[in-house]
C-alpha cells in the first residue's frame, strides 16, 4: 500500500508499524533472552573459548539473515492467500478447491504435511509462553541470588494473568504492544552497543568463515550446538501467519528498520561480553546490564514476553477457527470480541487447553534451559513443511521453472532440515512432547475430516433429491404451515432431513420453504457481492447457496434479510430454522475404525450447536433428532 493510498501513511502507517511491532515480533525478539545462552551454559553447551564464540555468533548472524530475512521476509511472505499467511492458508492455496480435503496421492500426502505443521504450531503456543516468561522471571536470580524457589510461582502467577484476559480481547492492550516492544529493542539494542564499545572485535563474527570453522572444528557436537542457535530464529513464522493482520509492508519494515539491527546489537553485545568473562555464559542477557537495572530490566523482560506469548496465543485461536471453517475441527465456542475486527476472537476451550498446557510445561520442566529441546522442534519441523508447501506455490500458482523451485526450496529446506535434525537430537530432552501433542491434535483433525465425509455419504444415501421431492410435494395433499421454514442442508441437491421427515412423518411442509446450502470456499474472505445466490426450485421453494472465506464469520440472518436483492422476500424475524440434531451411530463396516468411529462420534456430541455457530436466534430455532450410522 502506497502512501498516497487512502488510509495509508500518516498515523494509519505508524499505527500499523507499532502493532507489527508488538504482535509479529514479540517471539523472536524476546529469544535473546535464552538462545545465546543454551550455546554456552545448557545441556549441549560448548566451552566459551573466542573461536567458539565468534563461531556461534557467526552462526546467529547468517541464520538471522537466511532464515528471516531472505526465506520468510524476501520469498515466503510473497505466497499470500489473498493477504493472508500461515500453513493452513498456505495449505488450502496448495490444495485448491473448498471439497478436496482428504484425496489420495500426492494430494493426501500435502494434506497431511499442512496438518502436522499446523498441529505443531499448538505446542509452540504452549511452550512460548511457558519458555518465554520463565527466562524472564529467571532475571531475579541474577538481581537476588536467593530468590530462585520464588522464579517458578512469579512464572505460574504471570501466565494466570495472561491466560484470564484473553476473555477480554486484543483491542484494549493491543495499543500498548507497539511502544512497549519498540522500547524493549531500543533497550536491547542500547545494552548490546554498551558492550560492543568495550570489545569491538567481536564484529568480526559477521564474517561467515567463523561459522565454518566452528562446524568443521566441533564435528557432531556442533550439531547439538545449532538446537541453541536456532533459538535465534523461532518467532520467523509468526511473520507470516500474522502477514494478514498489517500486510507484508510494516512487517518488513519492522524487521529491516528496527528488529533485525537490535537483535544482532544484543547478540554482538552478549558475545562480546563472553570474550572478556567467560563466566557470563550463565545468562548472558542479564549480565549484559548494571547491577542496578537488573530489577528493571525483569520487569521490561516480563512485559515483552507477556506481548509474545499473546501473539502465539491469538494465532492459536486464528488457527483454530481456519480449521474449523476448512473442517478439520468441530465447531467450537467463538467470542468475537470486536466489532471493528472480525479477526479479534477468542475461544474459551482453546484457551484453557493452552493454559493447562503450559502449566504444565512449566511444573514439569521447571527451567526455559529444560524448555529449550522442546521449543526447536516444533518450530524447526514447521520452517521445514512451510517450504514443502512453497515449493507447489512456486510451481503452481507463480509457475516458476522446476529448475529454479527445486534449488530455492533445496536451498530452503538444506538449513532448515539441518536445524530440524539438530532439535531432533534433543528428542529425549523434552522434543518429545510438541511432536506427541502434533499427532494427537492431527489424530483429531482427520478423523473429524474423515468422519464428516462419510456423515455425508450416510446423508446421501438416505436422501431424496430435491427436484422429483418438488413433484411429490404438488401431487400430494399435504398440509400448509404459513410459516416460512429455513433448512440448512451439506448438499443443495438433496432434501435435508429435517424436511423430509415433516412431509413423510407429519405430512406437513411449509408455505413457503427456503434451502440453504453454505460452503466454505478456500480463500480468506469471499467479497459480499459474491456471498448468496438464490435459485427458485418450484413449490414455494427455494434454494440458496451462501458462501464464506475460512476466515469469515458465518452469520445466516444477515444473509436472510438481504435476500430480497435477489427477488426472495422474507420476513426474517418471523422465519423458523429447522436444524437436523444428528446422533452418530458407530458401527463396524467400510468405514473408519470403530474406535475412530467412536472418537467422531464423541466430537460431534460435543461440537458447538449449529445455531450458536451460525448466529440463529435462538427463539426462532427449531431442531429435528435423527440417528446416523457411519
Amino acid at each position: 500500500m502506497s502512501a498516497s493510498e487512502p488510509g495509508s501513511g500518516g498515523a494509519r502507517g505508524r499505527g500499523l508499524f507499532l502493532a507489527a511491532l508488538g504482535v509479529v515480533f514479540g517471539d523472536i525478539g524476546t529469544s535473546p533472552l535464552y538462545a545465546l545462552r543454551e550455546c554456552f551454559h545448557g545441556p549441549h553447551a560448548v566451552g566459551a573459548d573466542s573461536s567458539a564464540i565468534l563461531g556461534v555468533l557467526s552462526l546467529i548472524v547468517w541464520s538471522l539473515v537466511l532464515v528471516i530475512s531472505v526465506k520468510y521476509v524476501l520469498v515466503v511472505m510473497r505466497a499470500d492467500n489473498r493477504g493472508e499467511g500461515g500453513v493452513l492458508a498456505l495449505l488450502a492455496l496448495v490444495t485448491g478447491g473448498a471439497t478436496e480435503r482428504t484425496g489420495t496421492g500426492r494430494h493426501a500426502f500435502l494434506v497431511l504435511v499442512g496438518l502436522f505443521g499446523a498441529a505443531l504450531l499448538y505446542g509452540d503456543g504452549a511452550i512460548t509462553p511457558a519458555i518465554s516468561v520463565l527466562s524472564a522471571a529467571e532475571g531475579l536470580e541474577i538481581a537476588a541470588p536467593g530468590s530462585t524457589p520464588f522464579v517458578i510461582p512469579l512464572t505460574i502467577g504471570i501466565l494466570i494473568a495472561l491466560f484470564s484476559i484473553q476473555r477480554r480481547g486484543t483491542s484494549a492492550v493491543g495499543a500498548y504492544f507497539g511502544p512497549v516492544t519498540l522500547v524493549w529493542f531500543v533497550c536491547i539494542a542500547g545494552l548490546g552497543i554498551r558492550s560492543l564499545a568495550e570489545t569491538p572485535e567481536v564484529l568480526a563474527a559477521v564474517d561467515p568463515r567463523f561459522a565454518v570453522s566452528f562446524m568443521a572444528q566441533h564435528g557432531m557436537h556442533s550439531l547439538l550446538v545449532l538446537g541453541g542457535v536456532f533459538l535465534a530464529v523461532t518467532g520467523g513464522e509468526a511473520l507470516y501467519a500474522d502477514m494478514g493482520h498489517f500486510g507484508a509492508r510494516p512487517i518488513r519494515r519492522g524487521w529491516i528498520f528496527v528488529v533485525f539491527p537490535a537483535l544482532l546489537l544484543n547478540y554482538f553485545g552478549q558475545g562480546a561480553l563472553l570474550l572478556r568473562s567467560p563466566e557470563s555464559a550463565v545468562n548472558p542477557f542479564y549480565l549484559l546490564a548494571p547491577s542496578w537495572s537488573v530489577l528493571p530490566l525483569v520487569a521490561l523482560a516480563s512485559a515483552a514476553t507477556v506481548i509474545a506469548s499473546q501473539a502465539v496465543i491469538s494465532g492459536a485461536f486464528s488457527m483454530s477457527w481456519q480449521a474449523i471453517q476448512l473442517g478439520y475441527l468441530p465447531r467450537l465456542k467463538v467470542l468475537h470480541t470486536s466489532e471493528d475486527e472480525i479477526g479479534q476472537i477468542y475461544m474459551p476451550g482453546v484457551n484453557l487447553g493452552l493454559f493447562l498446557v503450559t502449566v504444565a510445561l512449566v511444573l514439569g520442566f521447571r527451567t526455559s534451559s529444560a524448555l529449550a529441546g522442546a521449543y526447536g522442534i516444533a518450530v524447526s519441523a514447521t520452517m521445514a513443511i512451510t517450504s514443502i508447501l512453497l515449493c507447489r506455490v512456486m510451481l503452481g500458482a507463480w509457475r516458476w521453472p522446476s529448475v529454479i523451485a527445486y534449488t530455492v526450496t533445496g536451498a530452503f529446506l538444506a538449513v532448515d532440515l539441518t536445524f530440524l535434525c539438530a532439535n531432533a537430537a534433543k528428542f529425549l530432552d523434552g522434543g518429545w512432547f510438541p511432536v506427541l501433542l502434533a499427532l494427537g491434535i492431527v489424530l483429531v483433525m482427520t478423523t473429524w475430516s474423515t468422519g464428516g465425509e462419510w456423515l455425508a455419504q450416510s446423508v446421501a444415501e438416505q436422501s431424496v433429491a430435491l427436484d422429483p421431492f418438488v413433484k411429490q410435494v404438488a401431487a400430494k395433499a399435504l398440509l400448509v404451515s404459513k410459516k416460512t421454514m429455513i433448512f440448512l442442508t451439506q448438499d443443495p441437491q438433496f432434501v435435508p432431513p429435517a424436511l423430509a421427515s415433516l412431509a413423510k412423518r407429519i405430512g406437513v411442509i411449509p408455505q413457503r420453504t427456503i434451502v440453504i446450502h453454505v460452503e466454505i470456499e478456500r480463500i480468506p474472505h469471499v467479497p459480499p457481492g459474491r456471498r448468496f445466490r438464490v435459485e427458485p426450485v418450484g413449490g414455494g421453494i427455494w434454494r440458496v447457496e451462501v458462501r464464506y472465506g475460512f476466515l469469515d464469520s458465518p452469520n445466516l440472518p444477515v444473509v436472510v434479510t438481504r435476500l430480497e436483492e435477489q427477488g426472495l422476500r422474507v420476513d426474517a424475524a418471523s422465519a423458523l430454522y429447522v436444524l437436523d440434531r444428528e446422533t452418530v451411530l458407530p458401527t463396524a463396516g467400510p468405514g473408519m475404525a470403530v474406535w475412530r468411529e467412536r472418537l467422531f462420534a464423541f466430537l460431534a456430541r460435543n461440537s458447538r450447536r449449529a445455531a450458536d455457530y451460525y448466529r440463529l436466534p435462538p427463539k426462532q430455532v427449531l431442531e429435528v433428532g435423527a440417528q446416523l450410522e457411519i
